[in-house]
């Protein structure tokens, strides 16, 4: 009985039979992962838990109810062992669920500021006081009087003065007029006298016109002293609730703090220079480790996967694993929970190109076409520094040109253009700017495409909380067209030519993914698809006009994908 004491009541011991599961001998690395065997299976019996589960309601926009407000989730486990050795998992939504911090069997949040007694949310009761007195001075009657007569005076100053200006401007016609007929009939002397008198009655119409403008504006005067009396009590009141908030924002950050495995303690405003995202420490990870630390529990794997409806903008699959963020939760992790962990090293920062063979597949005096293998960066990295770009200085060393004309993703293979000297290379530059390249890939999707043949037209930008992902945008994104062509259909798997009109990052894996384009991945993609070997993705074919000789040529790559 003693020892049950030492298991915290959220530790879920677990339901399927792992002995003889080999655990892992470092604990995952969060942000590029294939999950363990343990993780899948807590991340089954979880998944069976939210589809039977009845504490809570909330709109994945799976059933019937429609995809109107449903919100996807990502949840996330944790395996963990207890001082005793006990095997178990600990369970994690992100943000809140069905509008609440706090579910049975969930972890709690590192910091909750929905607690009724707590420091965040009477300071928040504080700032809504300010808000108040701010609306009753905006509502009050006076003031609103005060603002309607001065809108009314506006007008009828508006008004009163143009009509004045324009029986000034009429009369001066009238005068000119009257001038010239005068001229004809009287003396000199005559003549002077009367235009003496025209000239006095200008000057008493403008007299008027200024008398008019001082009137209103005196009376424009008056009124705005009273209501700078209202304004300046609300420009007190925001200046106040600014600086009450900045306040509260500041120990808010300070007690919003974190764990490590050395019981170590940093707070958020430190990851981010008191500037933190919207949401940080409020994903899967940083909940999970915070009570892992907390209860003396030792982390062994971790994974998080999607649960529900994409959102419009990023690709997320029902069910698929995903890693943590880039920019709410790398700087916690990495920057400090992760700290007296063994952790997995980065796949991305493993040096896998040895033996990677970069083929020559035509060459003269002005470029180069190469065969890229997959897996392999176009340019140096900032840990691997093995790349074409690196390779082709090495084997053409008098090479006078910028080389890379093009990229392609590391994980994609097949052909590039490397340009030998300046010329070429502004002239191919140029090609490509001007999309008179034409460019064929072939690519193996993960699903059955049903249109033989189409163009998909979806504007797309980075993900700026998740670099290097990319969005669909229609806001801000930039114009992105693919046209496709289905090969073949084999086991449930599509064989199609990809066809870019334009080069955006990612291009064809966003277009392929997301459910406004095609809806099914590229057979490998590790961003927005499930990991395998490899992604199934080749450049095949392109054609250009040499920048020399200026005849339009073609070269081609072929790889048997089915």
């Amino acid at each position: 009985m003693e020892s049950k004491k030492l298991i915290p009541h959220l530790f879920i011991p677990f339901k399927t039979d792992i002995s003889g599961i080999k655990l892992p001998q470092k604990f995952t690395f969060p942000f590029y992962y294939t999950p363990h065997l343990l993780s899948e299976i807590a991340s089954q019996e979880l998944q069976k838990y939210i589809q039977t589960q009845k504490e809570w309601r909330h709109n994945f926009g799976l059933d019937n109810t429609g995809s109107k407000g449903a919100v996807g989730k990502m949840f996330g486990v944790l395996i963990c062992k207890t001082r005793n050795g006990e095997l178990g998992q600990l369970w994690a939504f992100s943000g809140k669920l069905a509008e609440s911090n706090q579910w049975s069997y969930f972890v709690p949040t590192v910091f909750d500021m929905l607690t009724e007694e707590g420091f965040y949310k009477k300071g928040e009761e504080i700032l809504n006081s300010y808000n108040n007195k701010i609306k009753e001075i905006n509502e009050n009657e006076r003031y609103l009087e005060l603002k309607s007569i001065k809108d009314g005076l506006k007008i009828e100053a508006n008004t009163i003065t143009l009509e004045q200006k324009k029986r000034i401007k009429t009369l001066k016609v009238g005068r000119d007029q009257k001038r010239i007929e005068a001229k004809q009939h009287l003396s000199t002397t005559g003549f002077k006298e009367f235009n003496f008198q025209l000239s006095e009655e200008s000057k008493k119409e403008n007299i008027i016109l200024k008398k008019l403008n001082k009137y209103f504006k005196n009376k424009l005067e008056e009124v705005n002293v009273e209501i700078k009396i209202y304004e300046d009590q609300v420009i007190v009141l925001k200046q106040t609730r600014r600086l009450k908030s900045a306040q509260l924002q500041q120990q808010l950050f300070k007690e919003y703090s974190f764990l490590n495995n050395n019981n170590e303690v940093k707070s958020l405003g430190a990851f981010f220079d008191n500037n933190p995202p919207a949401g940080a420490g409020e994903c899967c990870a940083p909940k999970l480790l915070q009570y892992a630390f907390k209860n003396k529990l030792k982390p062994i794997a971790l994974a998080e996967f999607w649960w529900g409806k994409s959102p419009n903008s990023e690709i997320r699959t029902h069910k698929q694993f995903y890693p943590s963020c880039n920019s709410k939760c790398k700087p916690i992790l990495q920057g400090h929970m992760l700290q007296g962990l063994e952790i997995e090293r980065n796949p991305l920062e493993i040096d896998t190109y040895k033996g990677k063979y970069m083929e020559v597949l035509f060459e003269d005096e002005w470029l180069m076409i190469i065969h890229k293998p997959h897996d392999f960066l176009s340019v140096p990295g900032k840990v691997v520094r093995d790349s074409v770009y690196e390779r082709i200085k090495k084997i053409r060393p008098n090479a006078t040109g910028p080389l890379m004309v093009h990229r392609l993703d590391r994980a994609t293979s097949g052909l590039m253009i490397i340009a030998k000297d300046e010329q070429a290379y502004v002239n191919l530059q140029k090609q490509f700017t001007e999309r008179t390249v034409k460019k064929r890939y072939i690519a193996l999707l993960d699903g059955i495409v049903k249109q033989p043949k189409g163009k998909i037209d979806l504007p797309l930008r980075v993900d700026l909380e998740d670099r290097p992902r990319q969005l669909v945008c229609h806001e801000h994104g930039k114009k992105a067209i693919t046209e496709y062509e289905v090969i073949k259909i084999n086991k449930n798997k599509s064989l199609i030519y990809f066809y870019p009109i334009t080069g955006r990052t990612h291009q064809l894996r966003v277009h392929s993914a997301h459910n406004l384009g095609l809806g099914i991945p590229i057979v490998g993609d590790d961003l927005y698809g499930n990991m395998k070997e490899r992604l199934c993705l080749h450049a095949e074919w392109i054609e250009f006009s040499h920048p020399v000789l200026n005849k339009r040529v073609n070269f081609s790559s072929k790889i048997d994908f089915i």
